[in-house]
């Protein structure tokens, strides 16, 4: 977590990415959660097994560059439509995690030829319910001592699977990151909390196959809120994976990577 950096730097409409790639074959975009991009992520690695993966910091994490037009989600958007046509990428696979998860469906709802499939791993970015429930677990309310609690299902394991690191042990370019991402998540998703009250109605807009995953003990984003995300998006498959939280891909990176790849070997053909 927040460790190893990614290699390689590009610069495209104002912003310089950091961003890796790894693998062959079909090219697969992967959207990082809150916490940051990490080039030795656990689901990164298997996946590249079987796609050509190309992962980078959101503008404002890691070394990413933030300029001043870039303070909301959509703007994130749009800066990975530039990347995505700076790359020439074609029959992209889009798998967001938490608050990537936000990002590709955004990036879906735009409808661009260049995306084949969709996987939605936990994610946020739209408001189900009535105007008085919370859907979304307000983040920002919690220390980050008290995080992991729901972060994962189970807060021991979870933390090992990510470097067990805490802040004050972190060396300082480390610190670094840490803080940034912290502060670019503020920007992002602070108010309201997590979410575009206008994403669900845009949902309906996404036309290819899509895949929402859920860890079974998400305690962010509920698998009830997973199942309505799935139920908007037309024709959209929706799949719990047992004993994960909300980062569960990191306490079950083999199964969040085996329902990715059977889908995305299946789904291809609707």
């Amino acid at each position: 977590m927040f460790v190893s950096p990614m290699p390689d730097r590009l610069t495209v409409g104002g912003v310089t990415f950091e961003f890796l790639t790894k693998g062959e074959g079909r090219p697969l975009l992967f959207l990082h959660g809150a916490h940051g991009a990490d080039a030795d992520d656990p689901l990164i690695e298997r996946l590249s097994k079987s796609y050509k993966v190309i992962a980078a910091s959101h503008p404002g994490y890691g070394l990413s560059t933030r300029p001043e037009h870039v303070t909301t989600v959509e703007d994130v958007v749009y800066s990975y439509l530039d990347l995505i046509e700076k790359l020439d990428l074609k029959d992209v696979v889009l798998v967001g995690a938490s608050l990537g998860g936000w990002i590709a469906a955004e990036l879906a709802v735009r409808g661009s030829s260049r995306f084949s499939q969709l996987i939605l791993i936990d994610a946020v970015g739209a408001k189900f319910g009535d105007r008085e429930t919370r859907a979304v677990t307000d983040i920002f309310a919690y220390t980050s001592e008290q995080l992991p609690d729901l972060l994962f299902a189970d807060r021991d394991a979870g933390l090992k699977a990510m470097h067990g690191l805490k802040f004050m042990d972190l060396p300082e370019e480390v610190s670094v990151r840490y803080a940034r991402n912290r502060e670019t998540l503020v920007l992002y998703g602070w108010s309201p909390t997590l979410f575009n009250p206008k994403l669900r109605q845009r949902l309906t807009r996404i036309q290819i196959p899509t895949l929402a995953l859920w860890g079974d003990r998400d305690r962010i984003a509920s698998p009830d809120y997973g199942r309505a995300y799935a139920a908007t998006i037309p024709g959209a498959r929706f799949e719990l994976i047992q004993g994960a939280g909300h980062y569960g891909y990191f306490e079950e990176p083999d199964a969040y990577a085996n329902a990715a790849i059977a889908f995305l070997g299946v789904g291809r053909a609707r």
